[in-house]
């Protein structure tokens, strides 16, 4: 694999620990449309150099050459209007080949940066549509990282999360009206100390992982020499773990490729929502996420067909962070989730905790 041109960041198969984050994130890299990772936890705990890392790992992906949206060359529903006026002339599209974008939204971005501008006078002057693209359409086909999302302006997040959840980016200014795809895994991370995301909103984000610091002595200190090692010779250490990379690359790439043909038993899709209902979790995105995560799941690891475990160890970060508040309530939400999983699937609540963990049992 070329990496000659990629960011010089610390390798995503060096990050030790955070075994959770490491797999929600790419869970949503094989199936997008599970709807991204909300990351809250501790500060210093490798939240942001994880999610840099992800995107180094992905393989390049084919692009329109000189489009600004990314387009592809062969899916509509990823394509810039002027590519389709393209096509539909006949004209021959000129491939390019990108590393997947990643798009950092900064805390204190305007809503023009975000979505894009549109140039009134000179669509008035000259009668053309003069659109700025903005990080949504850098961030397309990508994915875009809002760090700390929890102290970001609310209309920022109600305007981030519409975008990740239609695909598309509509800029309308005194009557002009440019729409654009928009589909990127949106990824947030934040401190809950600074403050929580309102509900409605946190409910958007697909899944929800908490990451706690390492507590282990051996284990921080490993993880002090790996970045110590990354800082003094990146280049040397990259090289030292590449073939880890390139193995997680082409398993991330066979998983994308079997996804669809991924089968989930009407059985446990009934235990799914079972569980939902039981856990009085609004709406039904509980539940879809839910199977987009356990067929994900199952496809990485190079099946299928979805076992019952699978949905043990996505549920609680698909669910535990849509259930209603109650602060008397003395159990943990991510517990109320395994309860609740234990009493559809007829199991013994003392049941091994590990099977609920996100984590890879390859």
């Amino acid at each position: 694999m070329n990496r000659t041109k990629k960011r010089r960041v610390f390798p995503f198969t060096a990050v030790i620990g955070q075994e959770e984050m490491k797999l929600a994130l790419l869970l949503n890299v094989i199936d997008p449309r599970i709807g991204g990772v909300m990351i809250m936890g501790d500060r210093g705990t490798g939240k942001s150099t994880t999610i840099r890392a992800l995107a180094d790992l992905l393989p390049a992906i084919d692009v329109v050459k000189d489009d600004p949206y990314n387009s592809s060359l062969i899916d509509p529903d990823l394509q810039s209007k002027e590519v389709l006026e393209k096509i539909v002339q006949g004209e021959s599209l000129e491939k390019d080949k990108k590393q997947v974008p990643m798009v950092d939204l900064p805390l204190g971005a305007t809503e023009d940066r975000l979505c894009g501008t549109i140039d009134i006078e000179k669509a008035l002057s000259e009668g053309i549509k003069a659109f700025e693209p903005g990080l949504l359409a850098k961030a397309n086909r990508g994915l875009l990282y809002v760090d700390e999302v929890n102290l970001l302006d609310d209309h920022l997040v109600d305007v981030l999360l519409d975008s990740a959840a239609s695909g598309w980016n509509t800029v309308e200014r005194e009557g002009v009206s440019v729409r654009h795809p928009a589909r990127f895994v949106l990824i947030g991370s934040g401190n809950p100390e600074e403050g929580e995301l309102r509900p409605q909103l946190l409910d958007r984000f697909g899944m929800s992982v908490e990451v706690k610091t390492v507590r282990d002595a051996e284990l921080r200190v490993k993880v002090v020499d790996q970045r110590t090692s990354f800082d003094d010779n990146p280049d040397e250490f990259s090289i030292s773990v590449e073939k880890q990379q390139d193995d997680l690359q082409q398993k991330v790439i066979k998983a994308q490729e079997i996804l669809n043909s991924v089968q989930l038993d009407d059985d446990l899709r009934l235990n799914i929502s079972a569980i939902c209902g039981e856990l009085d979790v609004d709406g039904l995105r509980g539940d879809i996420v839910t199977n987009r995560s356990a067929r994900a799941i199952a496809a990485f690891e190079g099946r299928t067909e979805v076992q019952e475990e699978d949905i043990a160890r996505v549920i609680t970060c698909s669910l535990r962070h849509r259930l209603r508040k109650d602060p008397l309530e003395q159990v943990d939400s991510g517990e109320r989730v395994i309860q609740a999983f234990c009493k559809v699937f007829d199991l013994n609540e003392k049941e091994d905790l590990s099977k609920f963990q996100l984590s890879s049992q390859e």
